[in-house]
């Protein structure tokens, strides 16, 4: 079965809204807030900021997982990093992630996202090189801090 295809965007505000919200270093040297789209609709959940450190992937990328975060968003802010991928799907009514609707996008330098509550996004992944990233989630270390799903069919994500 050959694996379906999605060519990587560069990330725009318009083009991600339906998934979240795009996070910009500001030009100037006033301080510019964020928080629109975080979200938490567990009242036991408490904040979470963590950082990772991700070993390079090659492209083309065959992806087969995906994960979400039902009952609140989930952001990354990248420190120290090259090239990075923010592949997102809406959630299916059925269950899992509709891929069919997928979109893949390549951040630019000084950019994050805050992905919303319920959509589905590839783990963290980068190019290049290594890279560093801040996380923002909520979690009450239940089942519904994150859930992954192995998606049937792997997803081709190149830059062509």
């Amino acid at each position: 079965m050959t694996a379906a295809k999605i060519r990587i965007e560069p990330l725009t505000m318009q083009a991600f809204a339906q998934f979240g919200e795009v996070i910009t270093v500001p030009a100037n040297p006033n301080r510019q807030y964020f928080d629109g789209g975080l979200l938490n609709l567990r009242p036991a959940a408490r904040p979470s900021l963590s950082l990772v450190r991700r070993d390079p992937s090659p492209l083309p990328l065959a992806a087969t997982l995906m994960e979400r975060h039902q009952f609140s968003s989930q952001t990354f802010i990248a420190l120290d990093v090259g090239r990075w991928l923010v592949l997102v799907a809406p959630h299916r009514a059925t269950g899992g992630p509709d891929m069919s609707l997928a979109c893949a996008f390549l951040p630019a330098p000084g950019q994050g996202v805050t992905f919303g509550a319920d959509v589905w996004h590839h783990p963290l992944t980068v190019f290049d090189r290594s890279g560093t990233f801040a996380i923002f989630m909520w979690r009450n270390s239940g089942s519904g801090d994150e859930e992954f799903h192995t998606l049937t069919q792997p997803v081709s994500i190149d830059l062509v």
